[in-house]
Order: structure tokens, then sequence, then C-alpha cells
């Protein structure tokens, strides 16, 4: 037989915060964009588009370009990671994250590779310029050589266990909401 809860257990329950489920349409268009576009570089796993497009849609980044054989929406992977982003985040496609990067570029856009190579920068010691586009590679072979040699910057997670990476959702989410904290405070 269980003891009745302490009082100060209810009162603790009665203040807890108010968890928020659901969309928040209000929410949408509201405030300016995070003047930052996500290029996806020939990713093989849709589930991993998908769950970077929830990502942009969070941060509320200005589009998502689909490069290579990257999975684009409607694609039914993609689909059930985005819930529903795949259809508010704008997209484009484009056949390669190089053509992507010299369009940006072009529009006065500050290009950062997220990759784990030797020059990399660690993203909490990286001071990034807006508007910025995040390169993002392939989960096996990275950023193409095509895409990482015209990139501004190139900006890591370090890792420190036996593996060399992260999922390439995992380190966009860090990226995009270092990106967001550095907006934020400007």
């Amino acid at each position: 037989m269980s003891n009745p809860p302490e009082s100060s257990d209810l009162s603790r329950r009665a203040s807890a915060p108010r968890i928020i489920t659901g969309d928040r349409p209000s929410a949408a268009g509201a405030g300016a964009k995070l003047p930052v576009v996500l290029v996806l570089d020939r990713l093989r796993s849709a589930f991993n588009v998908g769950n970077i497009f929830r990502l942009a849609d969070a941060v509320g980044a200005e589009e998502v370009v689909t490069c290579g054989y990257t999975a684009a929406p409607p694609h039914p992977k993609l689909a059930k990671t985005a819930r529903g982003c795949d259809a508010i985040v704008p997209t484009h496609r484009t056949e390669s994250a190089a053509q992507a990067i010299a369009e940006l570029q072009a529009r006065g856009y500050t290009i950062y590779a997220i990759e784990t190579a030797e020059s990399a920068t660690p993203v909490w010691a990286t001071e990034f310029r807006f508007p910025a586009a995040f390169v993002l590679g392939n989960e096996a072979l990275g950023v193409s050589e095509s895409a990482l040699l015209p990139c501004d910057s190139i900006v890591c997670l370090p890792c420190r266990g036996v593996k060399n990476s992260v999922n390439v959702g995992n380190c966009a989410a860090v990226v995009l909401y270092e990106a967001l904290r550095q907006w934020l405070g400007k």
C-alpha cells in the first residue's frame, strides 16, 4: 500500500510548467527570418533531409536547397520526418552544391562548409557573417570537393570519440541554433 502524496509534492505538480503541444499558427511569419540558407549536398537519407526541414522551420531559416541526389519534396520518407515543414520552408533544387554556392555568393551570402576538415574552425569559435549559407554533406563522403573549394570558411563540430562525425541532422541542429543565437544577439 502506498502512502498518499505529501502536500509539497502536490504543490510542485500544480506549479509545473505547461507543456506546449501542437502547431503554433500564430508563429507563422512572426519576426524576421534567420538569414540562413541550407545547402544539402548529396544527402543519402530522406529521413535526415526531413529532419533538416523541421530544423529550418524551427529556427526560421530562409530556405533549403537540395542538390544532386538529395531527396526533395514531395517525397514520402522526407515528409514523414518533416511533419509538414517540407510544405512550409521555401525550397528549390539544383544539380550540384557548387551551382547553389555560386548562386548564393552572387547574392552576397557568406558560405560555410560544415565539415571535419583539418583546417576547420569549431562552431563555437566562429562568428558567422550574415546572410549565411551552410553546406551540409553526404553522410559517408562529406561535402563534395567541388562544393568545398568555393566556400568562404569551413566549420566543424569537434569529435573527441572514435567516430569522426555526428549525424548530419544533429550537426545541422547545433550549427543552426548557434547561428540563431548569434543573429538574435546582434
